[in-house]
């Protein structure tokens, strides 16, 4: 999961993406609405933590370009404006979730993989492809129901592949999808997560490269020390 926070005050902007990466999500950070529209004119978010007063674009009419241009990023408004007046408005502008200041970080996450769990394409909170269960809410990975330990990254990436349902995705793709704009896109850490992900998954090995294009998850295959697209 990918969410962009468009939060002025820095030190909670910073405080909210540090939490949220210890919980397996990659968090984007923008302190105004024009840079809020511009990150998610290039970048594809699952959620945008939106405060609604904030310096340029209003957070108001950022939310209302959201709906506008048909992305499927979800809303989480996140605002002082705890009246219900207030949170009335908000979901007339096309909020999906409403969360007062002050809050609980733990609120936070739960309600944001709510949010993830029904995205535009529907997708169930418990994914099961190729022998393989990813259950988005628990955090866990089950192989013909065995539980398989993994990391948070692992989690994510795997919950990417797992979204195609055996289509091949990029290395680009899932730099983007499970690391944040801050990644190195020379950086090796996609296939260095691949292969400790199939170390963990064991064998016969599920993730299968396809050379020069990316990776996939597929029907049990021979070990293969391909490492990379």
């Amino acid at each position: 999961m990918r969410v962009l926070i468009v939060e002025d005050e820095l030190y909670l902007a910073e405080a909210i993406r540090d939490g949220l990466r210890l919980e397996a999500i990659a968090a984007d950070v923008v302190g105004d609405g024009d840079t809020a529209l511009e990150y998610l004119a290039v970048n594809e978010y699952d959620a945008v933590v939106l405060d609604r007063d904030i310096p340029g674009t209003h957070g108001d009419e950022v939310a209302r370009r959201i709906v506008a241009d048909g992305l499927p990023t979800r809303i989480l408004m996140l605002t002082a404006a705890g009246l219900l007046d207030d949170k009335v408005r908000g979901f007339e502008i096309g909020a999906d979730d409403y969360l007062t200041k002050p809050f609980e970080l733990r609120e936070l996450v739960m309600r944001l993989r709510a949010l993830g769990r029904r995205p535009a394409e529907g997708a169930p909170p418990v994914q099961e492809f190729a022998g393989l269960t990813l259950d988005t809410f628990r955090r866990e990975v089950f192989r013909d129901g065995r539980y398989v330990g993994v990391t948070r990254k692992q989690f994510s990436v795997l919950e990417v592949l797992m979204a195609a349902r055996g289509g091949v995705v990029s290395a680009e793709t899932l730099l983007e999808r499970a690391w944040d704009e801050n990644a190195d896109p020379f950086t090796n850490a996609v296939r260095i997560t691949i292969s400790s992900l199939r170390k963990r998954l064991g064998d016969p090995w599920l993730i299968h490269t396809v050379a020069g294009v990316g990776y996939r998850v597929g029907e049990a295959g021979p070990v293969d020390d391909t490492s990379g697209p």
